[in-house]
């Protein structure tokens, strides 16, 4: 699903944030990237995504080879990715439905289909009764659920989430890991950015932990090995 080849990326200023970084996590598959602040973890989810670009090395994703994409072509890429970060970046001035909708109105869904998508996320994540409340009026949790409503109302193959938990307590927090945990038991591939080594340990999957942009401990395949692509 997700390999690196060899991937470094440096920022204007000449601040390294990845180096040499190689990994392939397999379809279905949920892994976690630890490490310091400043380590790279927001890099390298960001590459996945293509909101950033490697300076060198090859990214695979499901096959493609996201450095021949063209930037007409990302919007295409991104439909088959959840994003969720640790700050929501939810519209304040719209219901939660509205909110979780946002992608499937993008994509051109017809309202009906919209309607049942957004029931059916918001009840995967136990918000089915808020889908009429104003953001600003749920808690942190909640507000971070609709976030991830939002990111798989399409129903994506992949999930990437940026800290997710960074701003709750221990409690909301095992909480929302669980329910990442059930999204890959139905198939989709996750890959979590978080610092909570505790709770990671918990959990029981495997990790990469990221050292000044480098990998120190790899626990899902070491080698990128890439073969025929898109």
């Amino acid at each position: 699903m997700i390999r690196f080849d060899n991937i470094s990326k440096r920022y204007p200023g000449g601040f390294e944030a990845l180096s040499g970084i190689s990994f392939h996590l397999p379809r279905g598959k949920l892994a976690y990237l630890t490490g310091h602040s400043g380590a790279g973890k927001s890099t390298l989810l960001k590459l996945i995504a293509m909101i950033e670009r490697p300076n060198r090395g090859q990214i695979i994703l499901d096959g493609v080879n996201l450095n021949n994409i063209r930037n007409s072509r990302i919007p295409q890429i991104r439909r088959n990715i959840g994003i969720i970060f640790q700050n929501h970046h939810l519209l304040n001035d719209r219901p939660v439905f509205d909110n979780v909708a946002m992608p499937l109105v993008i994509q051109g869904y017809r309202h009906r289909a919209i309607g049942k998508r957004v029931r059916a996320a918001l009840d995967q994540v136990g918000l089915l009764g808020k889908e009429k409340a104003a953001p600003i009026t749920l808690s942190g949790g909640e507000q971070q659920r609709v976030g991830i409503a939002r990111a798989i109302v399409h129903k994506p193959a992949l999930l990437l989430a940026d800290e997710p938990t960074g701003n709750l307590d221990p409690e909301l927090s095992r909480e929302i890991m669980e329910l990442f945990a059930r999204f890959n038991q139905v198939g989709t591939t996750v890959m979590i950015a978080s610092h909570d080594l505790d709770l990671i340990q918990q959990m029981g999957y495997p990790a990469i932990s990221l050292n000044q942009g480098r990998i120190e401990r790899n626990e899902v395949e070491p080698e990128a090995s890439v073969g025929a692509v898109a």
